[in-house]
């Protein structure tokens, strides 16, 4: 294990610590009155639908524990409600994990979401840099030179900008963390846990839907 690689985790956990593992400690022991935030100015979403987003980080342990949590209770939304992840880069270092976020949605392999967070936290891969991503994708069976071609196109490297615009917009501090319908925010460290994050964004859901 060089020296490079032990900096680059150290920095990692640094930020996965700052930003998820403190603000989820603070709802566990500090009971927050509220149970989300509102947003303001509450942000344009799509027409026709209640929109949900999960802002995310592969590299945030507390988005690896909500992740299969999410995926079942995604299944039991009602139709006009559609949710959307957004990969989070709150720092240069995680650019590579939100290039493959998105490389792996034009390649519709999405399959992969929940193996890359198995591969990170459960398997310890090193999946921190283009040229680790693009060894264990290929290891996957994906094409290396199609997926590197992806991984650095226009449509993947735009679709990042626009997460870092979200970010920004709905003044997202850690993650993981839950939007509804442009007006609210909820998060564990808000909501006093992973489950209870989603019951307060499933309160707000019926909440917008029967307006």
């Amino acid at each position: 294990m060089n020296q490079s690689w032990l900096m680059r985790m150290a920095s990692l956990l640094v930020m996965t610590v700052f930003f998820s593992a403190a603000p989820f400690a603070q709802g566990v022991t500090g009971a927050p009155k509220a149970k989300y935030l509102e947003v303001n100015p509450a942000q344009p979403t799509e027409p026709g639908k209640t929109e949900v987003l999960e802002f995310f980080s592969y590299a945030c342990s507390h988005c690896a524990v909500l992740e299969p949590m999410l995926e079942k209770w995604v299944k039991k939304l009602p139709s006009d409600v559609v949710v959307k992840l957004v990969p989070v880069a709150f720092n240069a270092s995680m650019k590579p994990l939100q290039q493959l976020f998105y490389s792996l949605e034009a390649m519709n392999r999405l399959d992969l979401h929940a193996k890359v967070f198995n591969a990170i936290h459960e398997e310890r891969k090193r999946l921190f840099t283009k040229p680790d991503i693009v060894a264990w994708v290929a290891a996957q069976g994906i094409d290396r030179a199609k997926f590197e071609s992806v991984f650095d196109s226009f449509g993947v490297v735009s679709k990042g900008g626009r997460a870092d615009q979200l970010v920004t917009s709905y003044k997202v501090q850690g993650t993981p963390s839950v939007a509804v319908a442009g007006r609210f925010l909820t998060s564990p460290s808000e909501a006093g846990g992973y489950q209870e994050t989603l019951d307060v964004a499933d309160s707000l859901i019926k909440q917008v839907r029967t307006k």
